[in-house]
């Protein structure tokens, strides 16, 4: 028998040790949580989101003292109702409060808490805390959005997506933590993974049984999908960011699961797993209690099913549309046996495949949203767009998916799968007056594009794309790596990456920039003048750590920055980082 103590009982220990040093009477079990509750009623930190000139959304959860032997944990439905105080004021000592109340919260809501802070001051940051039973939480700084009137002000935001727990630790959201120049931070997707820790496992090897995740299996009912959001608001990585920063998220696939559309999803059997629509049910349900979203007005736009995309001001400097591209898509074009369920990379230029690709009655997105979308930010200098998957084109040259060379595929996946749509917003964006950035993530890598007016070398462009690098989740390093032979050193496997990389940018003349190897965070800079991002990177894989991710210290760096010019439509390489804002909220 091994005698050496269990990573388990070692965690759980120092729990319950934590918890008799605070001189507490509450036992908590540490595992059936996913997190270490030891910490209190408030164990899972703060958050705030969706910041408006007036209004922000503040967030806990507050879980119930210990009765008996049942524990409140995520998920359980145990655990007795308990009123929880709220304040916001305008300094972190609460000298000055300019906002309280209180919340009766219960199992029904997981014990979460949510308040939709109204009547507050433009352009102004604030702190707020929770009580409740004796006990108080950790104080969170907010901001409420620069949409002031005609006062123009600084914009700036870190942009995020795709964090795999177990695919490493949490660099970038701890980098976004320690910022304090920040207006928000722009979440569009993937924030968890609802696969499992067994063969649909993905990450490090070297994390597992370090950095798992809560519940073990794929997430499928209403209790996992909370265990899962527990998880991930107990990362210190990413209770620091929630902590200091106001989100405006979306969810994207993997909050509900991989390449999800409306009546279905790659990764759902329901021979094995049930209804989708009901599993969809309880994870949009889930996803609304642990996130510091608040849906916006049902009545005022037509939508098809819960409108959940939404739009912001930033006064006279422009507006951000935030997309949501799963509820209502048409299923993706699947070509067995390239695919089979859910889309992925499809090869194209057949009469058959191209009808389908061309159907005008396929939709990303629903009409409603579409029309919506069009109307939005006119008048003003910059449209800026939240979005899932990458909008311009991506041609992929069959030898990078070890297939002829005469074959080009695409990801139906991505808007590419919805031509018309596609080609509908692609001329919509065209034919305004203002300037318009899409902003994106899921491809688990860097760029810069020149949206094309069509996939050819004699493109007009019409607009600029930028594309976050994930968090943790594996991107064409990983990839590369693992196509290549075991021992492979990694300055090899950056070469190979690089290669591939090269080989899209050539084949795609529109890509203006293109990194596959570092994880991070972008930050998105607006003025008058010009939007620019700033890509915030991991270290580079080398022989002496070819995987940065495992590093529990490992921080995020500057490495390269690219802008757009208002007018120009283009993209073109920025001076450096951006400096000091042009001026600082009240």
């Amino acid at each position: 028998m091994n005698a050496t103590p269990s990573r388990r009982s070692i965690l759980k220990g120092a729990a319950l040790g934590a918890a008799a040093i605070a001189g507490s009477i509450r036992v908590f079990d540490f595992e059936a949580a996913a997190a270490p509750a030891a910490r209190g009623i408030f164990g899972y930190g703060v958050a705030s989101g969706d910041p408006l000139g007036t209004a922000v959304v503040i967030w806990t959860r507050a879980t119930p003292p210990c009765e008996g032997r049942q524990i409140a944990t995520p998920g359980s439905g145990l655990g007795r109702p308990i009123f929880v105080r709220w304040e916001v004021a305008r300094d972190e000592a609460f000298r000055h409060v300019v906002k309280r109340g209180g919340v009766l919260t219960s199992a029904a809501s997981d014990h979460t808490v949510k308040v939709d802070v109204t009547g507050l001051q433009p352009y102004t940051r604030y702190y707020y805390r929770f009580h409740a039973e004796g006990e108080t939480s950790p104080v969170g700084r907010t901001q409420t959005a620069p949409d002031d009137g005609d006062r123009l002000h600084a914009l700036r935001f870190g942009l995020v997506s795709c964090s795999n727990y177990t695919g490493g630790y949490f660099a970038a959201y701890r980098a976004l933590g320690q910022r304090t120049d920040l207006d928000f931070v722009l979440h569009l997707g993937d924030y968890f993974y609802e696969y499992g820790n067994g063969a649909d496992r993905s990450g490090p090897p070297e994390l597992i049984g370090i950095r798992d995740h809560k519940p073990e299996t794929e997430t499928l009912d209403l209790t996992g999908y909370r265990l899962r959001h527990a998880l991930h608001k107990a990362d210190p990585d990413l209770a620091l960011a929630h902590r200091q920063h106001p989100f405006i998220t979306i969810f994207d696939d993997h909050e509900v699961a991989d390449n999800a559309w409306k009546d279905g999803a790659n990764n759902h059997s329901p021979d094995t797993e049930g209804s989708f629509l009901a599993r969809r049910k309880v994870a949009y349900q889930a996803y609304l209690e642990w996130m510091p979203f608040r849906l916006p007005e049902q009545r005022v736009v037509p939508h098809q099913g819960t409108r959940f995309f939404r739009g912001f001001s930033f006064g006279p400097l422009g507006d951000l549309s935030v997309l949501e591209s799963r509820q209502n898509r048409t299923a993706q074009v699947d070509v067995p046996p390239y695919t089979t369920r859910g889309g992925g990379f499809i090869p194209i230029g057949t009469p058959e495949v191209d009808a389908q690709l061309n159907d005008p009655a396929r939709q990303m997105i629903e009409p409603e949203q579409m029309a919506w979308l069009k109307n939005s930010s006119r008048g003003k200098p910059w449209h800026l767009i939240g979005n899932q998957v990458v909008l311009s084109p991506l041609m992929i040259p069959g030898p990078l998916l070890n297939l002829p060379p005469t074959m080009t595929l695409i990801n139906s996946d991505q808007w590419d799968g919805y031509r018309a749509q596609q080609a509908d917003l692609v001329n919509h964006i065209a034919g305004v007056s203002n300037n318009v950035v899409v902003l994106t993530g899921d491809i688990h890598s860097s760029w810069a594009v020149e949206i094309p007016s069509k996939a050819g070398a004699d493109y007009t462009p019409v607009g600029v794309e930028f594309v976050c690098p994930s968090v943790t989740s594996d991107g064409f390093y990983e990839l590369a790596r693992a196509r290549l032979p075991v021992g492979t050193p990694a300055e090899a496997v950056v070469t190979a990456t690089r290669q591939i990389t090269g080989t899209l940018a050539g084949r795609n003349p529109w890509i203006k920039y293109l990194d596959g190897i570092g994880h991070g965070y972008a930050l998105i800079d607006v003025t008058p003048d010009r939007v620019q991002a700033d890509f915030h990177h991991t270290p580079v894989p080398t022989s002496a750590q070819p995987d940065p991710r495992v590093v529990q210290s490992v921080t995020t760096a500057h490495t390269t920055s690219w802008q757009t010019l208002a007018g120009s439509r283009k993209v073109s390489p920025a001076t450096g980082p951006v400096g000091a804002r042009s001026d600082e909220p009240a």
